[in-house]
C-alpha cells in the first residue's frame, strides 16, 4: 500500500511540474506550430485522394493566412490588456480615454477573429506571447507621467505595424472570411492611429 501511495505521490508531482514548465511555452510559437502541422496535413491529405480531409486534423486555409490570423490575435490581447491598465493607470484623461477605446474596440474584433478561426480550424495563442508580454511588463514598471509617454509612444508605433499588417492581409489574404475581417478592421486601426497622432504630437 505505501507503494501505491508512493507512486501515486510521485505521479501528482510530475503533473504539476508538466503544468507548471507549460505555462512557460510561448502560446504564440505553439500556435504557430500547432497550425503548421495542420498546413502539413492539408498537403498531405491533397496529395492522397484516398484520404479523407475531414479525417485529419487539418486547416482550410492557407499558411500566411493563419500565421496573420496569430499575430492578429496576439496584438489585440495586448492591447486589449494594456487599454485595461491605462484606464486604471494613465494620468492623462485623453490616455485613459484612449485605454478605453482600445478594449472595447479590440475586444470586440479579438472575438470576431476567434469565431473564424474555429471555423477554420486555425489555433490562436491563448495568451500573449513572451517577446508582448516582456514589452508590456517593461511599460507597466513605469508612472504617472513617464507611463502615459511610453504608452502613447508604444500605441503610436504598434498601429502604424498594424495598419500595414491588415492592409496587407485585406490584399493577400486566399481566405474570404480572413480578408473581409482584415478589411472591415482596418478604418479602425486607421482611426486609432489618428488618434495616437493626436495626443503624442507625431506622426
Amino acid at each position: 500500500m505505501k507503494n501505491v501511495k508512493s507512486a501515486l505521490f510521485i505521479a501528482v508531482i510530475a503533473m504539476a511540474q508538466a503544468c507548471n514548465s507549460g505555462s512557460n511555452t510561448d502560446s504564440v510559437k505553439a500556435a504557430n506550430e500547432a497550425n503548421d502541422n495542420k498546413d502539413s496535413a492539408s498537403t498531405a491529405a491533397k496529395m492522397d485522394t484516398a484520404t479523407s480531409a475531414t479525417k485529419m486534423n487539418t486547416m482550410p486555409v492557407d499558411k500566411d493566412d493563419a500565421d496573420f490570423a496569430v499575430k492578429a490575435a496576439n496584438g489585440g490581447m495586448m492591447e486589449v490588456q494594456l487599454g485595461n491598465y491605462a484606464q486604471q493607470n494613465a494620468v492623462s484623461k485623453r490616455v485613459k480615454d484612449f485605454g478605453a477605446m482600445m478594449v472595447k474596440d479590440h475586444t470586440k474584433a479579438n472575438e470576431e477573429l476567434k469565431s473564424i478561426a474555429a471555423s477554420k480550424n486555425i489555433t490562436l495563442p491563448s495568451s500573449i506571447g513572451t517577446d508582448a508580454q516582456k514589452d508590456m511588463d517593461d511599460l507597466m514598471k513605469k508612472k504617472g507621467n513617464d507611463f502615459d509617454k511610453a504608452y502613447m509612444n508604444m500605441m503610436l508605433d504598434d498601429h502604424k505595424n498594424d495598419v500595414k499588417e491588415f492592409e496587407k492581409a485585406a490584399k493577400d489574404c486566399k481566405d474570404p472570411e480572413i480578408k473581409t475581417f482584415a478589411g472591415k478592421t482596418l478604418p479602425v486601426l486607421l482611426a486609432h492611429l489618428d488618434s495616437t497622432k493626436a495626443i503624442t504630437g507625431k506622426h
